[in-house]
């Protein structure tokens, strides 16, 4: 499984269904910055990091007039010595010199004052005395409340002093000013809101209630695997102890049935609540079925979203030497997949890696190591390990459709109109090869949409909904098509309205309605809306992603009633 959702059509991943608005919500959520973007040289800040900005740097020293100089005048010349001061690098004398300047210029020259006092911080910014840095931006911002750059700037102190709340407010109030164009103010929002998701989610994912995700969601879940022996019916469900020693059947005696057999029927039967219970009891009594019921309960408790208690189990049967050997390269791809959602990749890589070692010819490590490497980028590897899995298994619908989206992706890297043909032919023939594959409709529909064919997109999507009419995720992604499509907010809403009636437990509807809100400057609406999807988010990754989109729309509301602004002023 990759690491941010099950890879059927439930819990479509994320890095397979981009966030494609256009027109008036080309921003997104909360702003542009929740994406990576690359940094353009041209968006760089001109002055210094730290330094005054080009206006504030210092003239030639100006020869001592006859006459007797006005205080403005005398406070300009103090300030000028400060920047020449500033430019050799002698900051404590620069620092005396803005003081001087603060000191005679009169009040009444609060634009004037407003610079000395920024330039001061950028003095005291350069001895990381952090705690003045913040001070005198305040100064400044007291005078001319709308200085970017002393907000700028104290944003960088609160940052350094580890005051992230006051941090992520400032640069918020930079990003809206400057109109979300410059790409160093945006970056360093963006950094901030991932450090206190993180913070937030690690807390919050420690106390938060375990709950199953829906039936569908579980039955996408195992479906994304092949050689899964958990998920797989026993060949027997009862042992034959009933025979008497001449190898008759006893006369009415029923024969015992074991406590993992019982959380095999429970899980056929679609009783999952009661699994855990059952693979515990096989545990502790250290039955027959030992791996395999450690295996299915840390799998139960992953589900749940209870990573450190499916940790242990899955240890156990890794380095169970007697245990089946598809038993623990399953272990490894799950103990993976949670290292993932930590943002450990390196060491969900090395798991993936030891599972190729016990088992070159297990298609599921090739399956959701692919997926693995497409969350992070790395398309050639992925192509590599789709292509390995679907040569083990040709029968694997989900894996072939899955190779062709990271066909299409590859050709779309590389910009080949003919490449990406190719892709989108291949994407029709498996189609034709597994027409009840709703997963190929899915992703073959976000292919059609990127290249605006938004009519067959649609098409498409509805072709999926009506094999998998209880799959929430694709009402939200073919919502997210009309918003591109017909610019229409209303039917777009509505259609993951639907998602929501099908299943309240879809935190993606909640995100992404609380996207649109923002996009709406419907902040308070946002917020509220973000915080139901963080109430019922599986993974500390999806927690921490949560956190950030919602902390950024509290950050906008914040700064519009400070600034006086309308929320459509930030879009």
């Amino acid at each position: 499984m990759s690491d941010a959702k099950p890879s059927s059509a439930e819990g479509i991943p994320k890095w397979q269904i981009a966030l494609a608005v256009g027109g008036t919500l080309a921003l997104g959520a909360a702003g542009v910055w929740y994406f990576t973007r690359k940094t353009s040289k041209n968006d760089e800040r001109k002055e210094p990091d730290g330094g005054p900005a080009p206006e504030e740097q210092a003239d030639e020293p100006i020869p001592e007039p006859e006459v007797e100089l006005s205080p403005l005048e005398k406070a300009q010349g103090a300030k000028n010595k400060g920047n020449k001061y500033f430019k050799g690098g002698k900051f404590e004398e620069a620092i005396k010199c803005y003081s001087e300047a603060l000191e005679v210029c009169p009040d009444t020259n609060k634009k004037e004052m407003s610079t000395f006092y920024q330039n001061r911080a950028a003095a005291y910014e350069q001895l990381k005395s952090f705690r003045e840095v913040v001070d005198d931006c305040t100064k400044a911002l007291e005078l001319d409340n709308k200085y970017i750059k002393a907000l700028f700037r104290r944003a960088k102190a609160y940052e350094r002093i580890d005051e992230k709340k006051q941090c992520l407010e400032d640069v918020t109030a930079v990003c809206i000013l400057e109109g979300f164009q410059n790409q160093q103010s945006m970056m360093m929002a963006d950094r901030i809101l991932k450090d206190m998701g993180w913070e937030k989610a690690k807390e919050k994912y420690k106390n938060r209630e375990p709950v199953l995700p829906s039936t569908h969601f579980i039955k996408a879940y195992f479906s994304s695997f092949t050689e899964d022996i958990i998920s797989q019916p026993l060949d027997k469900m009862a042992n034959d102890e009933d025979k008497d020693q001449e190898g008759e059947l006893g006369e009415a005696e029923e024969a015992p049935v074991g406590d993992y057999l019982k959380a095999k029927r429970y899980f056929q039967e679609e009783n999952y609540d009661k699994i855990i219970g059952e693979c515990s009891k096989e545990i502790d009594s250290q039955g027959e079925y030992l791996a395999h019921a450690l295996l299915m309960r840390a799998t139960f408790h992953m589900l749940m979203g209870q990573a450190p208690l499916a940790r242990p189990d899955l240890d156990m049967v890794i380095n169970m030497d007697t245990a089946d050997k598809k038993l623990r390269c399953n272990a490894l791809i799950k103990r993976g997949s949670m290292l993932m959602q930590r943002q450990q990749s390196e060491e969900a890589l090395q798991d993936f890696q030891t599972a190729v070692d016990l088992d070159q010819e297990n298609s599921d490590v090739y399956h959701h190591r692919g997926q693995l490497n497409l969350l992070l980028d790395r398309v050639p590897e992925a192509l590599r390990d789709f292509e390995k899995c679907c040569s083990l298994k040709p029968d694997f619908a989900l894996a072939t459709v899955q190779y062709n989206y990271t066909q299409y992706r590859a050709a779309m890297l590389q910009r080949s109109a003919m490449q990406v043909q190719d892709a989108m032919k291949q994407f029709e023939e498996s189609i034709s090869k597994f027409p009840d594959c709703a997963e190929g409709y899915v992703l073959y529909a976000q292919a059609l949409g990127d290249q605006q064919m938004f009519d067959k997109a649609d098409d498409n999507y509805k072709k999926a909904i009506s094999l998998e009419p209880q799959n929430a995720t694709t009402y939200v992604h073919r919502g997210l098509l009309h918003l591109q499509w017909k610019q229409d907010i209303d039917a777009g809403l509505s259609l993951i309205q639907k998602a929501l009636d099908i299943d309240d437990r879809c935190d993606f509807a909640y995100e992404t309605m609380g996207t649109i809100e923002v996009q709406r400057g419907n902040l308070e609406k946002a917020i509220e809306l973000f915080n139901k999807a963080i109430s019922i988010a599986k993974t500390e990754m999806e927690i921490a992603h949560l956190y950030s989109l919602c902390d950024a729309a509290v950050a906008q509301s914040e700064v519009a009633k400070k600034y006086g602004l309308r929320p459509q002023a930030m879009m």
